[in-house]
């Protein structure tokens, strides 16, 4: 049975929020259909997702779009159309949902990942593109054609390098903070490169907005998996908009009482809590070249340090 109260929550959000078709559809394929192998009907993804107030005619418009964008591919099988996702698709969403579902680094030895773009090797449109999938994955740009991040790791920045071909067009560095990471210099240089306070403030809008929703369906005796497909989409796609515009800086440079812990523990908490009656939607709902929807993978379970109820049934999720 659907709760009215989580029923009011979501008709309050859509009004308030009007999302758009294509990057709620974005946050859909990331977190919902990759892990069951990233290919649905387009007819059985217009029913999952009618909950949301997406028709089926934006459902078609921003899958169009989206293939133009090479964010998906579609095929053909007689009259019925299978949108996947690319490998620039997959590629992206990998980089961004490793930054949602880790955990942050709480260590930080003080050094940083330089990228300098200004290499006339590099052209116009592929200096543009790995500019954008730097600052998605937390780089700020300290100085023109000058990206850095506080990390001790390389491996994201290599991946990202490689996937765009332009390992060989850049100029890669590490550095190292020789001074305390509380002097005024890079604090200013932190806040130069990155808007802190705006992003602050997303975190705690978040958190007044779903830590309300957690208490009431932790406090439910039984769980509607459609309303629990939207909770977590909704949850989702908030977490990964605001989420994706925070570098995920070491503690060491984040001001004191930073609320994206906060929200990260509530969004860990609420996609638990709603994780076997959205699988149940899923299964029900969606439908690939094979016919039904497989199981997740492995990797899934991994999520937000390990998801518990692995096995969990579908009767599970409405007891």
């Amino acid at each position: 049975m659907k709760s009215r109260a989580v029923g009011l929550w979501v008709d309050s959000f859509l009004a308030e929020r009007k999302v758009r078709a294509n990057s709620l559809i974005i946050t859909i394929y990331g977190d919902s259909i990759a892990p069951h192998g990233g290919t649905v009907w387009l007819g059985s993804f217009i029913r999952l997702v009618a909950p949301l107030g997406l028709n089926p005619r934006m459902v078609r418009t921003s899958v169009f779009r989206l293939a133009k964008e090479n964010w998906l591919v579609a095929e053909q099988r007689g009259r019925k159309s299978y949108y996947s996702l690319t490998t620039t698709g997959r590629r992206r969403f990998e980089h961004a949902y490793r930054r949602i579902y880790d955990k942050p680094q709480t260590q930080w030895s003080g050094g940083w990942q330089l990228v300098l773009t200004t290499s006339g090797k590099l052209t116009a449109a592929q200096r543009e593109v790995l500019r954008k999938d730097l600052l998605w994955e937390g780089y700020g740009i300290i100085a023109p054609g000058v990206l850095a991040h506080p990390s001790d790791s390389s491996d994201s920045l290599f991946d990202i390098l490689q996937g765009n071909g332009v390992l060989d067009k850049v100029v890669v560095m590490q550095g190292r903070t020789l001074r305390p990471s509380t002097s005024i210099p890079l604090q200013d240089l932190v806040h130069d490169c990155w808007n802190l306070k705006e992003i602050a403030d997303d975190y705690m809008r978040y958190i007044e907005r779903f830590r309300p929703l957690l208490i009431n369906l932790k406090a439910a005796r039984s769980l509607d998996p459609e309303q629990c497909f939207v909770v977590r989409t909704l949850l989702m796609h908030e977490f990964r908009r605001v989420l994706l515009r925070d570098p995920q800086l070491p503690p060491q440079l984040l001001p004191k009482d930073w609320p994206g812990d906060i929200a990260r523990r509530i969004c860990r908490d609420l996609y638990c809590v709603t994780q076997c009656a959205t699988e149940k939607y899923l299964m029900e709902q969606l439908e690939t070249t094979d016919g039904g929807l497989p199981e997740a993978a492995d990797y899934f379970y991994e999520r937000f340090g390990g998801l518990s109820n692995k096995n969990c049934h579908p009767e599970d999720a409405a007891a």
